[in-house]
């Protein structure tokens, strides 16, 4: 394994994803860029959609309007076309039909579509705008929630759940964890020793992960960072008072000698059979990981975290649902959540991948899919969580949609909070992070001690 590669010295910020755009911002290509292409006297209308929720939120049975505005910058009167699509679990509104509207040299002009929320849901709006002769609409996107807290889908386990996963983690139990620990020199202004720790998971894999352990005297409260996906994990700047595990599951950054990287299609591998399937494995490897942590003399085993976004968020739900020895959970735009409603909300490269894998084999089929997810669903898990449970979405999230993580988050027995952010997509600023931090705190003390 390479030497790691150091990342910023605020844990939070190393378990965000690069943060999207805000939700005006998104379109189809061409649109809102200037002229046409090949035509630099055309410039195209500029589209924007604005929601009348306050903070992208609203009681159940109100009505939000959405308004988009069509500015039309050039010297000459446009004609549009204007059509409302809606993408939500909980509701199924009537829409209405394709208008036109006559937008003015240098003036603008507005279509509003009210929608009624009427029970505990999100709702993504979108509008698309088409000028005459022109080829690709101008589409905005702009998502509002209702009451999210009250979210609550039926469960999809299968009779044989909770069995299945007694005799998985058994089976790790029957895996000696082998544990290798390789020493890293470190720079003399470290305020901790770096090691590579290997260890050996289910099925013999070996999967590897980032140690860091402060100078100071033990023992330390602990914190398994767990991965993105393809992320490959790395130390950070500085622990303070914590020891940190930068942990990376089979086939991400050094645990690729048993599973491989590529191709990336981790949540494809395997689906025909649960007990092949590769989120067994990976949901294993969490628990591993927390198994070495606690086998270490100079780790308070009271103060336990685990903390991860996107996929990593998924993880650390399904680590917290596996490991009662875990004493706080931070999930942040998790994934693997909610599948049955997370796979009606596929982003446009999954569906791709579903359909190829399902035309590889005829024996293959969705309703066959959906039967192994659903033993890997968070959902399904999230009533074995008893530890404090946090959480942070991106109201315009289109990657790990919120009304999939809610579906798990709101399962989760033990004491929860989350926070919502507006603006934010798939990824996290600051403002959350400085929560998080001092929830965290208040579970494992201070990182710089005492």
């Amino acid at each position: 394994m390479t030497a790691p590669t150091r990342l910023s010295a605020l844990l939070p910020l190393l378990l965000a994803c690069q943060v999207s755009p805000s939700a005006g911002s998104l379109s189809a290509p061409g649109s809102n860029t200037g002229p046409i292409a090949g035509s630099a006297a055309l410039v195209r209308p500029w589209v924007t959609l604005e929601a009348d929720a306050e903070g992208g939120l609203c009681e159940r049975g109100e009505t939000v309007r959405f308004t988009a505005t069509v500015e039309n910058r050039a010297d000459a009167a446009v004609r549009v076309t204007v059509g409302w699509e809606v993408e939500s679990l909980s509701i199924a509104p009537a829409l209405p039909g394709p208008t036109v509207l006559e937008v003015p040299a240098g003036g603008a002009a507005t279509s509003v579509l009210p929608l009624t929320m009427t029970g505990p849901g999100f709702a993504d709006v979108a509008v698309s705008v088409l000028e005459e002769g022109g080829e690709w609409p101008n589409v905005r996107r702009r998502r509002v929630g209702c009451e999210p807290a009250g979210i609550r889908y039926e469960l999809s386990r299968a009779p044989d759940f909770d069995a299945f996963w007694t005799r998985t983690l058994e089976e790790l139990a029957a895996v000696a964890p082998e544990v290798q620990v390789r020493p890293v020199p470190g720079e003399p202004a470290d305020d901790f020793e770096l090691s590579e720790v290997t260890l050996r998971s289910l099925g013999g894999v070996r999967v590897r992960g980032w140690l860091q352990v402060p100078r100071s005297k033990g023992p330390h409260a602990a914190v398994l960072r767990v991965p993105g996906y393809t992320e490959s994990m790395q130390p950070i700047d500085a622990v303070g008072d914590r020891i940190v595990f930068s942990f990376n599951i089979r086939g991400h950054g050094g645990s690729v000698e048993d599973v491989p990287a590529e191709p990336v299609d981790y949540w494809l591998r395997g689906l025909e059979d649960k007990d092949d399937y590769f989120y067994r494995g990976a949901y294993m490897d969490c628990v591993r990981a927390m198994d070495y942590l606690c086998s270490r003399d100079d780790v308070d085993q009271d103060r336990l975290a685990v903390w991860g976004a996107s996929q990593g968020g998924g993880l650390a739900f399904a680590t917290a649902a596996l490991d009662p020895r875990v004493d706080i959970c931070l999930a942040d735009i998790p994934w693997l959540c909610h599948w049955r409603g997370l796979m009606t909300l596929l982003i446009d490269q999954d569906v791709e991948d579903l359909a190829a894998w399902l035309a590889a084999d005829p024996g293959r089929s969705r309703a066959g899919a959906l039967k192994t997810l659903n033993y890997f669903d968070t959902m399904n898990l999230a009533d074995r969580i008893t530890c404090r449970t946090l959480m942070g979405v991106g109201l315009q999230d289109r990657v790990c949609a919120p009304e999939t993580s809610f579906g798990t988050f709101n399962r989760v027995k033990g004491e929860r909070d989350f926070r919502i952010y507006e603006e934010q997509g798939h990824g996290l600023a600051a403002e959350h992070y400085g929560w998080a931090l001092a929830e965290l705190a208040e579970v494992l003390g201070s990182a710089e001690g005492g």
